[in-house]
C-alpha cells in the first residue's frame, strides 16, 4: 500500500510543488544517453516528471508506481500518450525489454523487507533485456539523514494555484536502524483540511545492497556519487548477468 504522499488524492496534486527542482533527473537522463538506452522503465515513477524528460529525448518509455492518485497526475502531463503507465509494482511489469531501470528519488528504500526487495529486483531483472542495465539511488546510513530532517528548519508554507496556502510540516517518529519513520502533515488553508502522511524507509549500506544485487542476478558496475547531493547517497549502476 502506497503511503498517503503519493495515494492521497489531495497530496498527489501538491506534491511536485512541496518537491523542488528536480535536480537529479538531469543526471539520470545523461545516463540513460551514456548506457544507449532507447528502452527505459521508471520504477516508482510517481506523478511522472522523469518518464516525460525521458519520453521528451525520444526514448520508449513504461513508468510504474501502486499509486493511482499519482498516476492520474503523472497521465495529465503525458497529453500525446507517449508513455506506458502501470497501475502496479515491479513484481508484475510485463516484459518490456528494457535497455534500463531506473529508481529515483527514495524509491529503492520504500521497501523495508529482504523479501520486498528481493521480489522488486527480480521482477526488474524480468522486464529488462538481457545485459540491461538498473540504476537507482539510496541514501548513506552514515550521513543519518534523519537527524536533518529532525532538526529542520520548521513549516514550509506555498501559494498553489488550485490549492491556496498550504502548509508542510516534518518530524521524525522513530528511528530503529536501519528503519527511519517520519511523518508529513499538511494543512490547506483554504478549508482547514489536515492531512498526514506516514511513512518508513531503509537505510542499507553499500555492501548489502551490492550483495543483494548479486543474489538477484545483477553485477555491479559502478557505484556513483548523486551529483545534486555529494557525500549523502550512493547512486548504483547494475547489469542484468543474463
Amino acid at each position: 500500500m502506497p503511503d498517503p504522499i503519493f495515494a492521497h488524492p489531495r497530496l498527489a496534486a501538491v506534491y511536485d510543488a512541496f518537491d523542488g527542482d528536480r535536480d537529479d533527473l538531469g543526471a539520470y537522463l545523461a545516463i540513460a544517453g551514456e548506457l544507449g538506452a532507447d528502452r527505459v522503465l521508471d520504477v516508482g515513477c510517481g506523478t511522472g516528471s522523469l518518464a516525460v524528460l525521458l519520453a521528451d529525448s525520444g526514448r520508449t518509455v513504461m513508468g510504474v508506481d501502486p499509486a493511482e492518485a499519482s498516476l492520474r497526475i503523472a497521465r495529465s502531463k503525458d497529453r500525446a500518450g507517449r508513455i506506458t503507465w502501470i497501475h502496479g509494482d515491479a513484481t508484475g511489469v510485463p516484459a518490456f525489454g528494457a535497455d534500463l531501470a531506473v529508481m529515483t528519488g527514495n524509491v529503492a528504500q520504500v521497501f523495508l523487507t529482504d523479501d520486498d526487495w528481493s521480489r522488486t529486483l527480480r521482477g526488474i531483472h524480468g522486464a529488462l533485456r538481457p545485459r540491461g542495465h538498473l540504476v537507482f539511488e539510496t541514501r548513506r546510513p552514515g550521513r543519518r539523514a534523519w537527524e536533518e530532517w529532525a532538526s529542520g528548519t520548521g513549516p514550509v508554507v506555498l501559494d498553489l494555484p488550485e490549492a491556496g496556502l498550504v502548509e508542510q510540516r516534518i518530524e521524525v517518529t522513530d528511528v530503529s536502524l536501519p528503519l527511519v519513520s517520519f511523518r508529513y502533515t499538511y494543512t490547506f488553508m483554504a478549508d482547514g483540511a489536515v492531512v498526514t502522511s506516514d511513512s518508513t524507509l531503509r537505510f542499507r549500506d553499500r555492501d548489502e545492497v551490492e550483495t543483494s544485487l548479486a543474489a538477484n542476478g545483477y553485477r555491479v558496475l559502478d557505484v556513483r556519487e548523486a551529483p545534486d547531493r555529494p557525500g549523502r547517497e550512493f547512486v548504483f549502476v547494475a547489469q542484468r548477468t543474463t
